[in-house]
């Protein structure tokens, strides 16, 4: 096995260390970098969840709002009606009225 000058040999190994020193540096950066990316995509799924409900709790809004909407609806007709028939009492009353004071004269 040849081997080398101490001199170089420490060298060697200095030049070892150091890029293994970068290796694990590196390493370290990616798993903190890949970390990082896991909490958001946990976070995402979280956000998606929030904005699912939040979808569902809207939609049951809206279904609520169409359904009392329906039912206004329905009520002004019947008013509607009422009114008319109102409206048609007051004149026969009026009729009513005057064939009265006629009678009367």
């Amino acid at each position: 096995m040849a081997t080398g000058t101490p001199d170089s040999q420490a060298r060697f190994g200095q030049s070892v260390k150091g890029l293994l020193t970068e290796k694990v540096t590196t390493c370290g950066t990616d798993v903190i970098a890949l970390t990082k990316q896991v909490l958001k995509g946990s976070r995402s799924s979280e956000l998606l969840g929030q904005a699912a409900r939040n979808m569902v709790l809207q939609e049951d809004a809206i279904l609520h709002s169409e359904d009392s909407l329906r039912k206004m609806a329905i009520i002004t007709t019947h008013l509607q009606y009422q009114q008319e028939a109102i409206q048609k009492n007051v004149e026969q009353s009026s009729d009513l009225q005057d064939q009265l004071n006629h009678l009367l004269k």
